[in-house]
């Protein structure tokens, strides 16, 4: 697990992600909050495409890969490509989790899991945020 590694490669001032992002989105992508269980539109989605960061707009995961965790937000068992996302400790809320950051902005997306004994061929599970992601559906 790597720390957050260099700068960004998408680097904005504070001033011009509150402009770009809702109240809710910045909470989540600059903040690292969480919206609330069961309420992100991509939950239960089965839309064929491509989720990029709602930030920077960089692929992260693509919908072969998302599967019902029934957790609440949406999960994957793999990221598009290993360099899309980067993965740091997180010591938040008195416990060990491993925190999902998007790699080209470096926005919070949401917390990967693993040995939780789900059928995928990672054993993982990225439990992302909808609002941390937009879905590009496939042509």
């Amino acid at each position: 697990m790597d720390p957050v590694a260099g700068t960004p490669k998408v680097t904005k001032t504070d001033q011009e992600w509150r402009e770009q992002l809702s109240p809710n989105e910045y909470a989540v992508l600059r903040q690292a909050a969480t919206e609330p269980a069961w309420q992100g539109e991509y939950v239960d989605t089965k839309t064929v495409g491509v989720y990029e960061c709602r930030g920077c707009g960089a692929e992260l995961f693509r919908s072969d890969t998302k599967f019902e965790s029934h957790c609440g937000w949406p999960s994957f068992y793999d990221p598009t490509d290993s360099d899309a996302v980067i993965l740091r400790e997180d010591r938040s809320l008195g416990m060990v989790r491993v925190e999902v950051l998007c790699a080209s902005c470096h926005g919070h997306l949401g917390h990967v899991f693993e040995g939780e004994g789900y059928p995928t061929p990672t054993d993982q599970r990225y439990c992302i945020n909808s609002i941390a992601v937009r879905l590009t559906p496939a042509e």
